[in-house]
């Protein structure tokens, strides 16, 4: 028997206990924004730990850190094997709003193929087919051809604030010759997906103020300058409302254009615009110039705002002129665009339209440059190899408009290549309700990490 056979066949032995021990994770709440469930968060890194014990790491560690834990991993094979570092988190997002579930978000339930909880697919599930691999090749061949590190952080939901140091300070232990992460997904369910970019962020808070206090509409409108009236104009005024494109001047001066072959492959997927528009349930879709749907989400950079709060909101009528306002906006970001260069372009074009009368702040929140790998590095082809091979069918290469904030810290500070191996669908819920996770897209990661090692050894 091959030993490919013999993955296969441990893998299909193994799927309902696996399944169970993910079951268990899934249902520790580890919220990493939620101060009262510090505990929880405590406990889904020390059950890590053990299963990545008892998948055959020889070094394991519970790192400290200012926030959340950190969980470390080992195995070594051999000083000449190559290395490989496995990235993930353990934290998830939130479960609100706990109404919109079919099924309570901690209490793990398979329907029609899917395994329903939050953390399913961001990141707990596609992070344990890493652990998985390094299992079926120890239970299968008493060996693994690479060495693995893990590196699992339990902050990412909160932009990754704490592992950055933890990388410098142990940089020596984390050495390797490339990272593999799966936080991603794949472009259509049956079609594996290799993700070789990811857009970056700039993300700050805007406040206006006008008078001291709060007034009355009735008293003082007409002759007092309303704070959100005076806010609303100025986000407005950072899109162009004929063109579509971001109106702060200098916003484009560092946008890399694609290539024709990437024009060319993106044009050959299978995007159906209008069934995209119809599944988001919305008439229409932005729009900026000629540009496609797909480069608007992959490779333009944007201008959202994301909350706007002034006044009164709640029940009847109450006429005020509020004081104050107040919105938060995101930026995502492409190559090769500076977050902080950015910033100081959207605070100069505010500074320049604010009315008088109308004090406003920026403050800056969380920055992110964007990350873009070459296609046709040879670590990426092994890993689309290796996919080929777990879902017997060819990978498509894809960009994704979300960014993962270690993914650039990793590229600069290893200088290594970066494998983007996406387990998710586009309709799996990952920051909403009835989060939920493929099992065929489980398993078969399982066999592509473990293919991943074979072909990255043969390099």
């Amino acid at each position: 028997m091959s030993d490919v056979d013999q993955f296969a066949e441990h893998i299909s032995r193994q799927r309902e206990k696996w399944l169970e021990e993910l079951n268990e994770w899934l249902r520790i709440p580890s919220v990493s924004t939620d101060p009262e469930r510090r505990g929880e968060m405590v406990a889904a890194a020390e059950w890590l730990e053990e299963k990545l014990v008892a998948a055959g790491c020889q070094e394991t560690a519970v790192w400290p850190t200012d926030g959340h834990p950190i969980v470390f991993g080992s195995y070594r094979s051999a000083d000449s094997a190559p290395t490989i570092l496995a990235y993930g988190h353990y934290d998830v997002q939130p479960e609100d709003p706990v109404e919109g579930w079919e099924s309570p978000p901690f209490e793990p339930t398979v329907r029609d193929g899917r395994l329903f909880a939050r953390g399913a697919v961001d990141d707990k599930g596609q992070l344990y087919v890493h652990v998985k691999a390094l299992e079926t090749w120890l239970a299968t061949c008493g060996s693994c051809p690479v060495n693995i590190i893990y590196l699992i952080e339990g902050e990412e939901e909160v932009g990754s604030p704490n592992v950055g140091k933890v990388v410098r300070e142990n940089i020596d232990k984390l050495a390797c010759d490339a990272v593999v992460i799966s936080d991603t997904s794949m472009f259509a369910p049956g079609l594996p997906s290799l993700c070789y970019g990811l857009r970056g962020m700039a993300y700050c808070q805007i406040d206006a103020r006008g008078p001291k206090g709060d007034l009355h509409s009735g008293s003082f409108g007409g002759a007092v300058v309303n704070p959100a009236e005076a806010l609303a104009r100025l986000l407005a005024s950072c899109r162009d409302t004929e063109t579509g494109a971001i109106s702060i001047p200098g916003f484009y001066n560092d946008v890399v254009p694609l290539t024709p072959k990437e024009l060319r492959d993106w044009g050959e997927l299978p995007f159906d615009e209008s069934a995209y528009r119809d599944d988001l349930g919305v008439a229409a879709l932005s729009f900026e110039g000629d540009y496609g749907v797909l480069e608007r989400l992959w490779a333009r950079p944007t201008f959202e705002v994301n909350g706007l709060l002034s006044g009164f909101t709640g029940e009847g009528s109450k006429t005020v002129l509020p004081a104050t306002a107040m919105a938060k906006v995101s930026m995502r970001l492409v190559p090769d665009q500076n977050p902080d260069e950015i910033m100081d372009a959207l605070e100069a074009h505010l500074e320049e339209l604010a009315p008088a009368g109308i004090d406003i702040e920026v403050t800056r929140m969380l920055g992110a440059r964007a990350w873009l790998a070459p296609r046709d590095h040879p670590v990426l082809l092994a890993a689309g190899r290796a996919l080929e091979r777990g879902f017997s069918a060819e990978p498509v290469y894809i960009r994704e408009g979300g960014g993962i904030p270690l993914v650039g810290l990793l590229d600069e500070l290893l200088g290594v290549p970066a494998v983007l191996m996406g387990l998710g669908l586009p309709d799996e819920n990952a920051h909403a309700p009835n989060e939920n996770l493929s099992l065929e897209n489980f398993y078969g990661g399982i066999a592509s990490a473990v293919y991943f090692h074979e072909e990255l050894a043969k390099l």
